[in-house]
């Protein structure tokens, strides 16, 4: 045994950090928190001092038993989970759960897993930093109460099954009120002017003019008076100007242009950039400083200076602008300048060069460019159309690097072509197109994410998860919006004619932008009615500040939890007593049939229309919204549609064919088949023709393919991509083969090769006890006794385990019987 142990909360971290200390350490890992609040319950204690109660997971207390066994046997115990506040409430409860004592623990920090780095901070240990675990008590107390006291409101007045929280709300209601910014925006339409001009070289380019003219007639007369005009360059003016690069990556600026330049979901830049620390090749990845060390700033240099020469280099400090950042000391930078690609992963490598790049241009040389301006006039009228264009002088940092933008429609200045002031131009050809302003634009993860830090809502370890946890819950979702057609109108003056032209373009399409779904928009709108301070920007980034606040040492945490909750417990059970049930509803008209209501609103099972009312004789009539129909966007029209489900729609081989509505959608029925119709088509369309045909696509796709020990194969495809069935098993098939065209050998070596990975995921068997134990996904093993499955933990080795011990545990993990009293009755 080593006479030091060094904890961490993650393997990938120790593996690396193993590799730098001598035989005299021992690094195990944590596997993140030990202890948390508990899942079944609020675990506050609300009636007295609110100490939240922590409790080790069940899946955690193997670990927790090893790490206590080392520590006993260790002369120094090192904690060294993260900088930030979640890494010094694990490297809290660790001491607090393995028993430590002051005189054998140390506490120490790195923001770089390098040799250099932990050697450092070796020799300069510390303590635990109270004020950061009281930080992180206060938002993981705050937020439990949020969600504990809200989410039953929800089940009570809403539905089932849903949840609230402090900062995800708050991004709910961010993408809600978005959406409802761009449907009530109404379009103005005006008409933008832009010639392309020839030199006298026969050079062309192209200018406008600065402002658009309100109605087709003026538009109209305008180009109508340049018949025959000769146009000059007026002025031409060039002006030097410069290019600065972009601070280094924060944690929101990584997260932003990792989804503009690489289309990286949130969590999966976080994801990424966890791997990347942990190999050592970054520094932490959860930061809101922009700051680089001096170390950093000269090995950036020596880099800078050796590729592209002194005249590229250029040292900057840059500054915070975001609240309270100073959870880190540095920004994300490549832990070695001198290394340009990480080499690990396709993934992993992009975003790895994007950290270099950035960290390397934020140490170059201004970008030295000139700007032209060009003002052209024309003989019959006052109207000047205006021309600009860019040169790079020096390229400076942008020969390595630039920030990408939000705005979808920015244009980048190009080149324009020599000309001189006093030049003759022609006129290739003048055009006024119609053009509308636009609606505002939804938000992506990436701009998300820019306007919760605008707000001072939430800190870096707070974004992916909240973005991942509101499209989880199914408040937002990442739609497809198809669009709608319009028709707008061209003019355009050449050789001397006038011609107008009605073109048609795509409006409001949108692919993977954040919207909300119905269940969003009614949770939201109930919780901005009934709780507008939980809702609040303002308050939210308050709430934020006190953390920080405490995190400094500047605010009792346990006064700020009393305070906030004896305010906010009153309101909940008002509401819970007092508030109206929410159901989104809203009237569509009047069935002709029997004069009564229809609505869209919310049901048990989701969105749906009803004809009638919960309080008459005769029950309502329900039908479920279909595709992308939302109970905003339902017209009368469709909605009746819905109830002419189930129709026949003809017979097939002396078989109904039925066309209906489902929990899960439209499907044709025939006989014992059903088949699902495409999300794309309107069922009340689907005619017999089309209807046979997907009978027969579902007989093909359900027909056998071959036999094998006399028993059909069937193929098909599911959630996780094609299969084949055979004796009831569902065997994947890897890109190895060809799908459409697989051989009878290629079926054969797929079941054969799934029958030898269930012999070899068998790890006991115990037939005579109907007992076996399997390998399971992510390291993990399943015990197994007829109805019975019990996952194990990571840290229990079940290739050791023996009969006693796997009955021990169905002992303790199954139900106990209730036994009942049997009444007696005196004679």
């Amino acid at each position: 045994m080593a006479k030091n142990l060094v904890i961490v909360e993650s393997p990938a971290k120790a593996k690396t950090i193993e590799n730098f200390l001598g035989k005299d350490f021992q690094v195990e890992s944590s596997f993140g928190h030990i202890a948390d609040l508990p899942s079944k319950e609020i675990g506050i204690d609300v009636e007295g001092d609110f100490k939240p109660k922590y409790k080790v997971p069940t899946d955690k207390k193997a670990i927790v038993k090893k790490l206590k066994d080392l520590a006993k046997k260790a002369d120094t115990v090192w904690l060294a989970s993260d900088e930030d506040r979640e890494g010094e409430a694990i490297a809290w409860h660790l001491y607090e759960q393995l028993k430590l004592k002051d005189t054998h623990t140390k506490r120490i920090v790195f923001h770089e897993i390098t040799k250099k780095a932990i050697l450092k901070a070796v020799e300069n240990p510390r303590g635990i930093d109270y004020n950061l675990v009281n930080a992180q008590q206060a938002r993981r107390v705050l937020d439990r109460l949020v969600g504990y006291e809200l989410s039953p409101v929800l089940w009570r007045k809403i539905k089932g099954g849903l949840s609230a929280g402090r900062v995800q709300s708050v991004a709910v209601r961010l993408i809600v009120e978005k959406e409802r910014e761009i449907k009530s925006f109404k379009p103005k339409a005006s008409y933008k002017v832009v010639a392309e001009f020839v030199t006298e070289e026969g050079k062309k380019f192209k200018a406008t003019l600065p402002k658009n003219f309100s109605t087709k007639e003026e538009a109209n007369s305008f180009l109508n008076s340049c018949i025959g005009a000769k146009f000059k360059v007026d002025d031409l003016q060039k002006k030097p100007a410069k290019k600065s690069p972009a601070a280094p990556f924060t944690t929101s600026t990584l997260q932003q242009e990792a989804s503009r330049k690489l289309y990286f979901p949130v969590a999966k830049t976080m994801m990424i950039a966890q791997r990347l620390y942990e190999a050592g090749l970054i520094t932490y990845m959860r930061t809101d400083s922009v700051n680089l060390s001096e170390d950093a700033k000269t090995a950036a240099k020596q880099e800078i200076v050796s590729l592209y020469g002194e005249a590229y280099s250029k040292q900057r400090n840059f500054s915070n602008k975001s609240k309270g950042a100073q959870e880190a000391h540095e920004a994300i930078r490549p832990t070695n300048m001198n290394i340009q690609s990480a080499s690990v992963d396709y993934d992993q490598d992009r975003l790895y060069s994007l950290i270099w790049k950035r960290t390397i241009a934020s140490q170059m040389s201004d970008a030295q460019l000139e700007r032209t301006n060009v003002k052209i006039s024309n003989s019959n009228n006052s109207k000047n159309f205006t021309a600009n264009g860019e040169m790079i002088k020096f390229e400076g940092f942008l020969k390595v690097y630039l920030e990408g933008t939000d705005n979808e429609d920015e244009e980048q200045e190009g080149m324009l072509p020599k000309m001189n002031i006093g030049e003759i131009l022609t006129t290739a050809y003048i055009t006024a197109t119609e053009r509308y302003t636009k609606a505002p634009y939804r938000y992506t993860e990436a701009s998300l994410v820019k306007r919760l830090e605008e707000l001072g809502i939430g800190r870096p370890s707070t974004y992916a998860p909240t973005i991942s946890t509101i499209q989880k819950r199914e408040y937002v979702e990442k739609g497809s919006i198809e669009g709608t057609d319009r028709s707008y109108m061209q003019l355009t003056l050449k050789n001397d004619k006038v011609i107008a032209k009605e073109l048609t373009e795509k409006v409001g399409s949108d692919k993977g932008k954040l919207t909300p779904t119905d269940i969003g928009n009614i949770v939201n709108d109930f919780l901005v009615e009934n709780f507008s301070n939980i809702l609040d920007f303002g308050f939210t980034a308050k709430v934020e500040s006190v953390f920080d606040e405490i995190a400094e040492g500047k605010e009792d945490w346990i006064s700020m939890i009393k305070d906030f909750y004896n305010k906010f417990h009153p309101i909940v059970e008002d509401v819970a007593a007092n508030a109206e049930r929410a159901k989104g509803e809203r009237l569509l008209g009047v069935d002709p049939v029997s004069g009564k209501n229809v609505y869209a609103r919310l049901g048990r099972f989701g969105a749906m229309v009803q004809i009638g009312e919960a309080t008459d004789e005769e029950k309502p009539k329900f039908a479920s919204l279909q595709g992308n129909q939302t109970l905003s966007s339902i017209t009368y029209e469709e909605a009746m549609d819905l109830f002419k489900l189930p129709k026949t729609i003809g017979g097939y081989e002396d078989t109904e064919v039925i066309v209906a509505n489902g929990r899960f959608g439209p499907y044709i029925r025939y006989g014992s088949l059903f088949v699902s119709i495409p999300k794309d088509e309107n069922p009340m369309s689907i005619d017999i023709n089309r209807a046979i045909e997907l009978i027969q696509e579902k007989q093909k796709a359900d027909a056998p393919i071959a036999e094998y020990e006399n028993l059909p194969v069937q193929k098909g495809v599911g959630r996780f991509g094609p299969f084949l069935k055979w004796n009831g098993v569902y065997i994947n098939v890897n890109k190895k083969y060809d799908f459409d065209n697989l051989t009878k050998e290629d079926i054969v070596e797929l079941i054969e090769q799934k029958k030898r990975k269930d012999i070899e995921k068998v790890l006991h068997n115990w037939e005579e006890e109907g007992i076996r134990v399997e390998k399971a996904r992510w390291g993990r093993s399943n015990i197994i006794k007829g109805k019975i499955k019990i996952e194990l933990p990571k840290t229990v080795d079940a290739t050791k385990l023996t009969l006693e011990e796997v009955k021990d545990i169905i002992a303790k993990k199954s139900p106990k019987k209730k036994t009942t009293k049997r009444k007696t009755t005196k004679k």
